[in-house]
């Protein structure tokens, strides 16, 4: 399962990946914001990814804020979560491959909608590399 988050920085971003995600027939759930408020906060949104990433191992997290900056910062305080800030699609190939990101953050206004996306994909279909130095770096990294 894919949840998402984002403040209004990330809100038409959000959008656009819901409908993306939608049409492509990939589950998921929108934990808001579900309409445009310039008054709301990212960490509201925050906690509900994490909560439903951290459920199950195979569960992914998308957060958005105007940078991604805020929600990397807040969704990394929580243990078990890897987010990982991507402005390109080999950050996102690399988060997966070497840090086994679980969480992707993306700043709302600083990517390009059809950028996004391809993060998007990059993402969710790039698995860890199984070789025992990205798992060691990882479980030290992570305290895991």
């Amino acid at each position: 399962m894919i949840y998402l988050g984002c403040d209004h920085g990330g809100f038409a971003l959000k959008q656009a990946i819901c409908a993306y995600l939608q049409k492509q027939g990939v589950a998921f759930t929108d934990c808001g914001n579900t309409k445009y408020d310039a008054e709301d906060n990212f960490p509201d949104f925050v906690e509900p990814v994490v909560q439903g990433v951290l459920q199950d191992q195979d569960n992914r997290g998308i957060l958005i804020c105007g940078t991604g900056i805020g929600v990397s910062i807040a969704a990394n305080h929580h243990r078990g979560i890897r987010a990982a800030l991507v402005h390109n699609v080999d950050y996102a190939r690399l988060a997966r491959q070497h840090n086994n990101a679980n969480v992707l953050c993306l700043g709302g206004r600083f990517i390009e909608t059809n950028v996004a996306l391809s993060v998007v994909d990059t993402f969710l279909s790039t698995p860890m590399i199984n070789q025992t130095k990205y798992i060691n770096r990882m479980k030290a990294a992570c305290k895991e």
